[in-house]
């Protein structure tokens, strides 16, 4: 009961200062229906009402403005965090583009260093063969180039074909000299009194009685001998007779010594 006495006389309190506030202010009935939607401040003086009723009053007039600076500066940190967002992208991006370009660029530098490598090994390969042809063409230029120690001549009687002690001995010291040896031919030429074809069959009869000797002896290879009967031919030598002569022609290249 005494609440609502409390309540009741409250009320009454606060409309006849509203009243009062009324009359005493007559411009109060030319203020705009609407006066909430302007500033608190700004205008007529306010009444004892307004200075009353304010604390109430003006809550949802500052919700009201203050509503959409919110509403923006919800609106800018959702742009920031977007464009944040968006910049750190980017920059990832842009590390991994850098890093792939890094990477490809160390794998172009490997690639060209390899090339460079082999270069330097296909000219030096290219150098070598061309000493090499070089020296082939040397060795293949004085191939032919042989010196002919004197001659030895090995004897007969007329009419035999058999190797003598004597003959046999001066072919083995010949053999000797050629152990081992690369790069010689052997020139065997057959002498032989008498005239025409018997004279030629005849001296190329003892030139081979002294190849085979040297070939079954002394393993001298039958294609380094060059074997040729003569004949009778007197105009060209000092001597006459039954005779073979036998003439050492060797190669000095140091190449032939290692066919």
């Amino acid at each position: 009961m005494k609440n609502r006495i409390f309540t009741t006389l409250l009320l009454s309190t606060a409309l006849a200062l509203s009243a009062f506030a009324q009359q005493t202010n007559p411009n109060s009935s030319a203020q705009p229906a609407d006066r909430d939607h302007q500033d608190f401040w700004e205008g007529d003086e306010p009444g004892f009402a307004w200075l009353v009723l304010h604390p109430f009053a003006s809550k949802g007039y500052v919700e009201r403005h203050v509503q959409p600076i919110q509403d923006r500066v919800k609106e800018l940190d959702e742009l920031t965090a977007s464009n944040s967002k968006m910049i750190r992208d980017v920059d990832a991006r842009a590390q991994q583009g850098i890093q792939l370009a890094s990477t490809k660029t160390n794998v172009a530098d490997e690639h060209a260093l390899a090339a460079a490598n082999k270069a330097q090994m296909a000219q030096q390969s290219a150098t070598a063969v061309n000493t090499h042809l070089s020296r082939v063409e040397t060795m293949a230029g004085n191939i032919d180039l042989y010196k002919s120690a004197p001659p030895t001549e090995i004897r007969f009687r007329p009419g035999q074909t058999v190797l003598s002690k004597q003959a046999k001995n001066a072919l083995d010291e010949i053999a000797t000299q050629l152990k081992n040896q690369h790069g010689y031919v052997i020139e065997v030429q057959g002498f032989s009194p008498g005239q025409g074809q018997a004279a030629i069959a005849h001296s190329r009869t003892i030139a081979d009685s002294v190849v085979r000797y040297l070939v079954l002896n002394h393993e001298v290879p039958a294609y380094r001998i060059y074997v040729i009967g003569m004949g009778n031919v007197r105009a060209a030598k000092r001597t006459s007779g039954t005779r073979v002569e036998i003439s050492l022609l060797k190669n000095d290249l140091a190449q032939t010594t290692k066919q």
